[in-house]
């Protein structure tokens, strides 16, 4: 099998606390509470959470005060960075970087004045806290919307590079770009654009992307497709509802796209008349038995003789069923055939073995 290897877009680097943000780095994931950042001791319990998953950077509401002072707990005992989301107000921006972020996440144009986002940035620089310039295509400013006839990819890069141009005013170049759409075409084309034009990395989104139904899908697909051009440096699975689920979903993302090598990567087939174990069944077990390691682990476990050995072979581990059995595989090479009831055990006993050799083999 021929492994095609994704060339991502040039861009500069920098560090967010202790995650390298830029091409020189692997994709990052991100997720944001949906806690009240009031609320100190429920917010790092999501935090902990999401970092026991795989979220590596984590953004919070900063709405209030009380939620900046707030923000002195959080960055004090959060395990990953944590990014201030700041709007309209300048001086929350600057306490919330005294207090510990490790980055921004602002509207320069919503801050205020020229003199207002001069001291958010000259704090940002002082404690080296990169911004990220967000632009949501549902806040576009009134003369853009104005000009483009409503939403546009070209109006969302205008109103990211009229942003971008108040940070270099400032000397500020630590930048991170977003341009989040709910509509995946318009999303795609934006970042295309933009991508072009600065040498910034991207932090990829599809907003308001909606429930599991509906955000997997477009997630998936605007997420996937930029990344596949090689255009991403961090990444955001938006789901309404519990950010817990969103870490899965973006991880399965860069595995798909071979963007993330760790991890188990399980290849099963859709079944058809020729199956003749329970399969669906089978790869649950095995889902659920290996979700927890965290090594470069890819399993075929197929349904048949037609297809499965080939899968199976291609693996670092596989099963092919056949009739009340199956062949269990192991680089490529048949290494046992046993009963049905016997797969399940056959495999774990296979990953176990891999396990206590710390996956040298893999």
């Amino acid at each position: 099998m021929v492994i095609i290897v994704i060339t991502r877009r040039k861009t500069i680097n920098f560090n967010l606390g202790s995650v390298g943000i830029g091409s020189d780095y692997p994709i990052s994931i991100q997720s944001m509470t949906n806690t009240d950042t009031r609320d100190a001791q429920a917010t790092l319990k999501q935090i902990m959470q999401l970092a026991d998953i795989g979220c590596q950077i984590i953004r919070v509401a900063v709405p209030d005060g009380q939620a900046a002072d707030s923000l002195k707990e959080i960055c004090a005992q959060s395990p990953i960075p944590v990014v201030a989301d700041i709007h309209f107000d300048y001086r929350l921006a600057i306490k919330a970087v005294k207090n510990g972020v490790q980055g921004l996440r602002i509207n320069p144009g919503n801050i205020g004045n020229a003199l207002k986002v001069r001291e958010v940035v000259h704090a940002a620089a002082y404690y080296d806290v990169p911004i990220r310039i967000g632009v949501n295509s549902g806040s576009l400013e009134k003369d853009i919307l104005e000009k483009y006839h409503g939403v546009t990819a070209l109006g969302l890069v205008e109103s990211a590079l009229r942003h971008v141009k108040i940070l270099e005013d400032n000397n500020f170049y630590k930048i991170k770009i977003s341009l989040k759409a709910s509509h995946v075409p318009l999303m795609i084309e934006a970042y295309r654009e933009i991508a072009k034009l600065v040498p910034y990395p991207l932090h990829l989104g599809v907003t308001e992307a909606g429930t599991e139904k509906y955000g997997i899908i477009k997630s998936a697909i605007g997420i996937g497709s930029l990344l596949n051009d090689g255009i991403g440096d961090t990444i955001r699975v938006s789901l309404t509802g519990d950010p817990l689920l969103e870490i899965p979903i973006a991880k399965e993302i860069l595995r798909a796209l071979g963007l993330r090598k760790s991890g188990v990567e399980i290849i099963s087939c859709p079944t058809c008349g020729r199956c003749q174990i329970d399969l669906l069944n089978l790869v649950n077990e095995v889902d659920k038995r290996t979700q927890d390691l965290d090594v470069p682990l890819k399993l075929a476990i197929m349904g048949c003789v037609v297809n499965g050995p080939g899968e199976a072979r291609e693996a670092d581990l596989g099963i092919a069923g056949g009739k009340g059995q199956g062949l269990i595989f192991k680089k490529g090479k048949i290494v046992r055939k046993v009963k049905e009831d016997e797969l399940l055990p056959a495999l774990l006993a296979e990953i176990e073995e891999l396990r206590r050799s710390d996956f040298h083999e893999v």
